[in-house]
């Protein structure tokens, strides 16, 4: 069973209202179960919402998390990062495929936390989390490079 971020499959569920539907990613889960998710929605946060990205700790899971008026959103992260987990165990998922530079889904990057557009390598709170569960977490971006993906 695959986890996939929601807005990937065409959920509007992105901090604007949006989505970031990849069509790589749905011709890739056509054959294949998955279940999505919304780490943020999970965590309580509203669609739409304010932008938010992480402001320290890139690599581990002591992130801090503030919208662009300065409003920390950390424990709905966090919150979020856990019901994701919860929902990966229940439904048995091994791998997950998630939107890049999220400060929850990031998988390579994320914003730098200056509201600026500037990206810096890191990894979001769920990918954190999923992680070091044993959940393998892939980008959108990076769903056409990996062989081993037929294998799932």
């Amino acid at each position: 069973m695959i986890l996939v971020s929601a807005c990937l499959i065409g959920i509007d569920c992105k901090y604007t209202g949006d989505n970031n539907r990849n069509e790589d990613v749905v011709e890739y889960l056509k054959d294949k179960e998955y279940v999505v998710v919304c780490p943020e929605q999970l965590g309580g946060l509203s669609t739409p919402r304010m932008p938010a990205e992480i402001v320290k700790g890139r690599n581990k899971l002591n992130k801090k998390v503030v919208t662009c008026k300065g409003d920390d959103v950390t424990e709905n992260f966090i919150r979020g990062a856990y019901q994701t987990l919860k929902i990966a165990k229940n439904f048995g998922c091994t791998m997950a495929i998630f939107a890049e530079r999220s400060p929850s889904c990031g998988v390579h990057e994320v914003y730098d936390g200056s509201f600026s557009s500037t990206k810096l390598p890191g990894i979001g709170v769920t990918t954190a989390l999923l992680r070091e569960s044993n959940i393998k977490v892939i980008s959108d971006n990076d769903i056409y490079k990996l062989e081993d993906l037929k294998k799932v």
